[in-house]
C-alpha cells in the first residue's frame, strides 16, 4: 500500500514525484515513458531559468532530479482504476495491480487526428504528428502542416529549414498562434499559407503523394503535391482509463478545483489532463507540486 501513486511521466508527474519524496511519502511513479509531449518539442524559450533549451534536454534534467530521491518507478501503462470501499485506490496495468491511499493523475494529452481518408493508412508513411521527430526525413521535399495554433506555426517554421516548400493549411480565417511565432513564420520565404481551408483526404501509393484541401467559403477542392503531412490540430486528454469514474468536462479533461482536487477525495489531477485554461510546461510543473502537497495534507489530516 503506497501513500501516493503518480500516473504520468511528464512535467506534472515528475515535479509531483520530487515534492512527494521531499515529504517522505512512500511514492510510486507509473509511466509508459519519461517526458510526455516535451520529447517532441525542439525549442523552448519560455521556461524560467533557461533562455533556450530543447524538450528532451529539459525532461532529462527533470528525470535526473527525480532519480535523486527514493521514488519507485515502474515503466507501465495504466489501463484501469478502481475506488475501493475503504477509500483507497487500485491502479491496474497490464503487468500488475497497485494499491494506494492517494493518487495524482498526470497523464497529459496526445495529438488529435484529422479523421479523414488516408490518415491512418499513411501514418508512418508520410503522415506524422511530430515535426521534430520526423522532419529530417523530408529534406528538400514538399510537406503540409495542418493547423493554426502555436504548435502548427512552430512546426511549419521548423520544417521550412528542411523542406523545399511548406504548405500551412489553416481551417479558420485567422491564426490562434502567438504574435512572436507568427512574426518569425512570416519571415520564411518557403512557407505557403492556405488560410480558410480544411483537409479532405490524403492519397498516394506506398507513401503520401498528395493532400486534397477544400476552400471553406467556396467549396472548391485543390490538390497539393506533397511528400509528407504533419498534423498539428491540438491534443486529446489521455483519460480513457478513468472515464465514468472521475468527473470530466465535454473535452474529456479532468475537472479540478484550485487545490488540484477531483470529485473523488484523495484523487488529484495535474497538468494538461486537467481543465486548466492554459497548457504550459511551467503550469504543469506547478500543478504537480501543488497536487503532491495537497495529497500530503489529505493524508496528514485523514490519519
Amino acid at each position: 500500500m503506497y501513500d501516493l501513486i503518480i500516473i504520468g511521466g511528464g512535467p506534472a508527474g515528475l515535479t509531483a514525484a520530487v515534492y512527494a519524496a521531499r515529504k517522505k511519502m512512500n511514492t510510486l511513479l507509473l509511466t509508459k515513458e519519461f517526458g510526455g509531449q516535451l520529447m517532441w518539442t525542439k525549442e523552448i524559450e519560455n521556461y524560467m531559468g533557461y533562455q533556450f533549451i530543447s524538450g528532451p534536454e529539459l525532461m532529462g534534467k527533470f528525470e535526473e532530479q527525480v532519480k535523486r530521491f527514493a521514488v519507485a518507478i515502474q515503466y507501465e501503462e495504466v489501463n484501469g482504476f478502481v475506488v475501493n470501499q475503504d477509500g483507497t485506490f487500485l491502479v491496474k496495468t497490464e503487468e500488475k495491480e497497485y494499491q494506494s491511499k492517494t493518487v495524482i493523475l498526470a497523464t497529459g494529452k496526445r495529438p488529435r487526428g484529422l479523421d479523414i481518408p488516408g490518415e491512418k493508412e499513411f501514418t508512418g508513411r508520410g503522415v506524422s504528428y511530430c515535426a521534430t521527430c520526423d522532419g529530417p526525413f523530408f529534406d528538400n521535399k514538399a510537406v503540409a502542416v495542418i493547423g493554426g495554433g502555436n504548435s502548427a506555426v512552430q512546426a511549419a517554421l521548423e520544417l521550412s529549414k528542411i523542406a523545399h516548400n511548406v504548405y500551412l493549411v489553416v481551417r479558420n480565417d485567422h491564426y490562434i498562434a502567438d504574435p512572436i511565432i507568427l512574426e518569425k513564420m512570416k519571415a520564411a520565404t518557403n512557407i505557403i499559407e492556405k488560410i480558410g481551408y480544411e483537409s479532405e483526404g490524403i492519397y498516394g501509393n506506398e507513401v503520401v503523394e498528395k493532400i486534397t484541401i477544400r476552400e471553406i467559403t467556396t467549396g472548391k477542392l485543390q490538390d497539393l503535391a506533397i511528400d509528407g503531412v504533419f498534423v498539428e490540430i491540438g491534443l486529446e486528454p489521455n483519460s480513457e482509463y478513468i472515464e465514468d469514474i472521475v468527473r470530466m468536462n465535454k473535452r474529456k479533461e479532468l475537472m479540478v478545483d484550485c487545490r488540484s482536487r477531483t470529485n473523488i477525495p484523495g484523487v488529484y489531477a495535474a497538468g494538461d489532463i486537467t481543465d486548466g485554461p492554459d497548457k504550459q510546461i511551467v503550469i504543469a510543473a506547478g500543478d504537480g507540486a501543488k497536487a503532491a502537497l495537497m495529497a500530503y495534507d489529505y493524508l496528514l489530516h485523514k490519519e
